[in-house]
């Protein structure tokens, strides 16, 4: 994802990619030295975005967000597979993400990628709704 992506999809964010951000911060996402955001493209048109903050040994997924009219086509499977695919060529040891534990859909989405339940945060989500962390690892300490 380009600033010029970002300009694109501004306007848009909270209408479009529900459950997402300020766009303030998906701006300044993309100038952290420490992310990396993809984005899913059809027809020219982005209708959905992922991103990743690297650590030193681990990647932490930020989101993946679809664009509202373009949900259950596959698109966050890819996006999610092509976080996978930069953590390991970033070579970090895991990758971990926190989902809302009412979003079920994802958390499947999650578990059949290989993610693990690390932990929970409580009322982690609008002070209310606990997150589940889950961790998919690449490297067992022994």
């Amino acid at each position: 994802m380009t600033l010029a992506d970002y300009e694109e999809i501004k306007d848009i964010l909270l209408e479009e990619f529900d459950n997402f951000w300020k766009p303030s911060i998906l701006e300044s996402e993309l100038k952290s030295e420490n992310s990396k955001y993809i984005v899913a493209k059809e027809n020219g048109k982005i209708v959905g975005f992922a991103g990743l903050w690297f650590s030193p040994i681990d990647a932490e997924i930020t989101n993946i967000v679809t664009k509202k009219s373009e949900r259950k086509r596959g698109i966050g499977t890819l996006l999610l597979d092509k976080l996978i695919e930069m953590a390991k060529e970033a070579n970090r040891d895991n990758i971990s993400l926190e989902v809302n534990e009412n979003n079920v859909a994802a958390g499947i989405l999650y578990e059949n990628a290989g993610f693990e339940i690390a932990g929970i945060r409580k009322n982690y989500y609008n002070g209310k709704e606990n997150a589940i962390i889950m961790t998919k690892y690449f490297q067992k300490n022994v």
